[in-house]
């Protein structure tokens, strides 16, 4: 187990060809949803991307048939309605999703009671309820065909209580338990499930938070393909992945060595300095 925390993994990719044709990448039109459709587009899979916004969306997908010579399907979806998930389940009735990506995450940094319960609301459809439909949906008929992956990304933040980020940080940790659970229900069935569980990473959305330095100790800033590359070398083998040695080693020591108050603590005020509250 130290190996995994504290020496770099050798990076082969495995190959995600051996599930189907077709993966779906949700929260697909930038970050590390665009770096996962990357992924799959150079083994030549077909894609269906959905986001929020149309327009980038269409231009992502334009360059991936372009460069790439596959089919990519758009679906602009917000993800955060009620009506998100079948309105995906109907729109891909006909299509078999070999590989379904949930990427996409809604978060709110600030205290808990300035949020507004509406923005609560989508924050729980976004994390949880959406990708626990879709889920529901395309992974019955992955385990049906006894072939397929699930990929749920989670987050730091939902490993521990994370002030500042209440909700995200509650929602995050649905879906590393989700994942975990999968994987061991359908690790026998065909269907490969990994919860991958990323740090601070170098994408848009994180970027436009505007973060200061949290301290001269924090772990580096992984890129969208060092995410990528390091869940899918785990897939299939593992129910859940820490992307990042440096994120390896300060979770070891938060959940392994700090009592569960400390670590608490330590992540409260950590957001708390980044985002100067």
């Amino acid at each position: 187990m130290l190996s995994t925390l504290f020496f770099p993994y050798l990076c082969v990719m495995n190959s995600v060809s051996k599930y189907g044709q077709t993966a779906l990448v949700a929260g697909a039109s930038e970050g590390i949803g665009a770096a996962f459709a990357i992924h799959f587009a150079k083994q030549g899979m077909n894609l269906v991307l959905i986001a929020r916004r149309p327009d980038p969306l269409e231009i992502f997908a334009n360059e991936l048939k372009e460069k790439y010579k596959i089919q990519v399907n758009t679906i602009s979806c917000d993800l955060s309605k009620a009506q998100a998930a079948q309105i995906l389940i109907d729109e891909l009735a006909q299509t078999a999703i070999d590989v379904l990506i949930y990427n996409a995450g809604l978060s709110y940094i600030g205290a808990f009671e300035e949020n507004s319960e509406a923005h609560h609301q989508e924050i729980a459809f976004t994390n949880i309820v959406t990708p626990l439909r879709l889920v529901q949906h395309f992974g019955k008929k992955m385990v049906e065909r006894k072939r397929g992956a699930v990929v749920l990304m989670g987050s730091l933040a939902g490993m521990q209580g994370a002030g500042y980020l209440t909700a995200y940080a509650a929602s995050k940790a649905f879906n590393i338990i989700l994942g975990e659970s999968l994987w061991y229900e359908w690790k026998d069935k065909g269907v490969d499930v990994i919860a991958c569980i990323a740090g601070a990473t170098s994408s848009p959305n994180f970027i436009n938070t505007k973060p200061g330095k949290a301290g001269l100790i924090e772990p580096k800033v992984q890129t969208p393909e060092e995410v990528v590359e390091e869940c899918f070398h785990h897939l299939g083998k593992r129910p859940r992945i820490i992307s990042g040695r440096a994120n390896r080693i300060a979770s070891f020591f938060m959940h392994r060595i700090l009592p569960r108050r400390l670590a608490i603590k330590i992540m409260g005020d950590t957001t708390r300095k980044m985002y100067r509250l």
